[in-house]
C-alpha cells in the first residue's frame, strides 16, 4: 500500500532492517548527526521495542543535491529496535523537556547466544545501551524530505 505522503511522483520513502551485524552499519550511516529531542524517545516494555522519531540528514542524497546544485535535504524517521530487554543510558535526562540528542552511531556487540547489546552512541559522551534477544533495527522514512534549515553537511562533535 502507497503511503500517502510520497505520492505525486515524489521518492519513495527509504525503509530498511537490520538483522545481521552485516546490515547495521547501513543504518548507521544513515543516522550519524540525526537529532531528536528527548522527548522523542519511546519504550514499550510489554512489546519490547525502543522508538525513536529522528530528524536525519538525507545522506544517501548528498552527492545528488551537490551535483545538481539544490539544497541539502532532511526526513523524520522512524528508528526501532525491536526484541529490547533493558535500556540503559547515560547523559540523557528524561526530565530535560528541551533536551536534543545526537546520534552518532549504532554499535553491535553480540553475545554468544545470538543476544547482543546495541549501542547508540550520543554527541557529547551519551549513551543509550539496549540489552537485546537478537539484533532487529528499522528505519523507515515517515514524512517526504525537506529543505535541510541550515544549508550544511552535519558535522559531529564527540
Amino acid at each position: 500500500m502507497a503511503d500517502a505522503r510520497f505520492e505525486d511522483g515524489a521518492e519513495q520513502a527509504l525503509s530498511l532492517r537490520a538483522e545481521t551485524a552485516e546490515d547495521l552499519p547501513v543504518i548507521s550511516a544513515l543516522v550519524q548527526d540525526c537529532v531528536l529531542p528527548v522527548t522523542e524517545i519511546r519504550f514499550d516494555r510489554a512489546r519490547r521495542k525502543l522508538a525513536l522519531l529522528v530528524n536525519r540528514f538525507r545522506w544517501e542524497d548528498r552527492e545528488a543535491a551537490e551535483a545538481e546544485g539544490r539544497p541539502y535535504e532532511r526526513v523524520q524517521s522512524l528508528l526501532v529496535v525491536s526484541e529490547v530487554l533493558s535500556v540503559r543510558s547515560q547523559g540523557v535526562d528524561r526530565s530535560e523537556k528541551d533536551m536534543v540528542l545526537s546520534i552518532l552511531d549504532l554499535v553491535w556487540t553480540p553475545a554468544a547466544d545470538g543476544a547482543g547489546e546495541l549501542m547508540l552512541t550520543l554527541a557529547g559522551d551519551g549513551a543509550i545501551a539496549l540489552s537485546v534477544e537478537a539484533l532487529a533495527v528499522d528505519l523507515r522514512d515517515v514524512t517526504k524530505p525537506y529543505r535541510a534549515v541550515s544549508g550544511k553537511v552535519p558535522s559531529h562533535r564527540e
